[in-house]
């Protein structure tokens, strides 16, 4: 086709280069090059065409002048999901939603949307499947229907359009990398073609006060395919994790403009769709073995929400002269600097043995509080003397082997005591600010050595 050509571009920073290079040369970024086609003469550019309505003349207004804006917040009616949220869908604001593919994302939005239509205006617009597709998860969840409208469409000028005519509350888009503009010279899921289409629905939120839904895809890395640019532009970025081979399901926010990261959701996949899962810490702690050497339970924050996790350790003589070092739902590296305190303070042998740790319900734990529990499950585990059962460890570990303090303990015993824990292993420091009120037993500890005494006997 004539006056079009091949680049690539830097999903990364946008650099546009003739060819194809392993580094960026603008940002350095890695394998970030993505092949595109584009026109060299463009009959109108996109961004003049979706440029925002409701923009001030181009001159600068004074701070004194500017007006407080009112963010209405609309309750999605899954609990989970507004405390994502920080309390629900802004009004005007564009949400990303990701995930690997078959995790739940449409059925998701789909009871989103039966919830949404009981009292607001709301237009689904699905790029992957057919209106009958889409009757058929309806029937399977349950969808009354009332106020939704189904638009099978990915021209972003038809669009546009639709939504001039049905002027919807809430617009759902499934997915953004299915849309394209007939202006731009490249197929749908480039990264023109999704740089320009989302920047005309933003447009279109903002200028129109309408809140926007856009699901993602994810590449092979994990990471939103697309440009880097697509999560600057949108106003919140949600993830949407779990394992194909377990039922519950993780929603957590790594971009909020109005509202926290820390805070995450947890569903449950069921025959009838999603359901909202109140209590977490039961749910982790299920099926918890009793009596097990390698197993100790700690309890995280996730936002304002103290969550009790349980922590597995299978310590056993290596065949190799490596030994492996596999960890799931903790950092490798804090796996590894770990092992080396318990190897310097405590003499323990782990250069010996291969070393296998998992955190129970597919949960990440990022914080340094959960360092006592996994070097009590290692020891554990190493020295076959199992931690007490009603027994949860709560602290961060130095380099010297000594327990630093955390924020949120008044909280996180709270949460334990009403699991039914009985004692608590908290930092040393967190006793001498303030006096911890509990219906448990309080064991404070000053240095890794103190944990030695906590554990069982051997077992024969």
């Amino acid at each position: 086709m004539k006056g079009l050509k091949t680049v690539y571009i830097c999903s990364e920073c946008q650099h546009v280069s003739p060819k194809w290079l392993g580094k960026c040369p603008a940002c350095g970024a890695w394998n970030s090059l993505v092949e595109d086609v584009v026109g060299e003469d463009k009959k109108s550019p996109t961004t003049a065409r979706h440029a925002l309505t409701a923009r001030p003349t181009g001159r600068a207004t004074p701070y004194k002048e500017l007006d407080m804006p009112s963010y209405i917040r609309t309750a999605t009616g899954l609990g989970e999901l507004d405390r994502v949220l920080g309390g629900g869908l802004v009004l005007g604001s564009v949400v990303l939603l990701s995930g690997e593919p078959g995790i739940g994302k449409s059925t998701l939005l789909m009871q989103i949307s039966d919830i949404l239509g009981a009292h607001r205006q709301v237009l689904y617009i699905s790029g992957e499947e057919s209106s009958g597709q889409l009757r058929l998860r309806a029937e399977r969840l349950g969808v009354v229907g009332e106020n939704l409208s189904i638009l099978t469409e990915t021209n972003i000028e038809k669009i546009l359009a639709e939504i001039d005519r049905a002027k919807p509350d809430v617009v759902i888009v499934d997915s953004i990398q299915t849309v394209y503009s007939e202006n731009i010279a490249s197929t749908a899921g480039a990264v023109t073609q999704v740089r320009e289409s989302a920047l005309a629905l933003i447009n279109k939120a903002k200028s129109d006060n309408i809140s926007v839904i856009l699901v993602g895809h994810v590449n092979k890395e994990g990471s939103i395919a697309g440009p880097k640019l697509l999560e600057h532009m949108v106003d919140a970025v949600l993830y949407f994790e779990g394992e194909r081979q377990q039922t519950y399901r993780i929603i957590r926010a790594i971009k909020n403009r109005y509202g926290s990261t820390n805070e995450i959701g947890v569903f449950e996949m069921t025959d009838e769709g999603l359901a909202e899962v109140q209590n977490p810490s039961e749910m982790l702690l299920a099926g918890r073995p009793q009596n097990t050497p390698g197993n100790c339970a700690v309890c995280t924050m996730e936002g304002t929400r103290p969550l009790i996790a349980e922590i597995q350790a299978l310590v056993s003589p290596t065949a190799t002269p490596a030994p492996r070092r596999t960890s799931n739902g903790i950092d490798y590296n804090r796996l590894c600097l770990i092992l080396a305190v318990l190897e310097k303070r405590l003499g323990l042998r782990f250069s010996a043995n291969d070393v296998y740790i998992n955190v129970i319900g597919g949960l990440r734990l990022d914080e340094p509080a959960s360092d006592v529990a996994v070097a009590m499950a290692l020891v554990s585990s190493l020295t076959d003397r199992a931690v007490p059962d009603d027994l949860i460890a709560i602290g961060e570990l130095g380099l010297s082997g000594e327990c630093r303090a955390v924020s949120g303990l008044e909280y996180r015993v709270k949460e334990a005591a009403r699991l039914g824990f009985g004692r608590a292993v908290v930092p040393y420091r967190n006793l001498e600010k303030r006096e911890l009120h509990a219906d448990i037993e309080i064991i404070p500890i000053k240095s890794i050595f103190d944990v030695l005494t906590l554990l069982a006997p051997p077992q024969k």
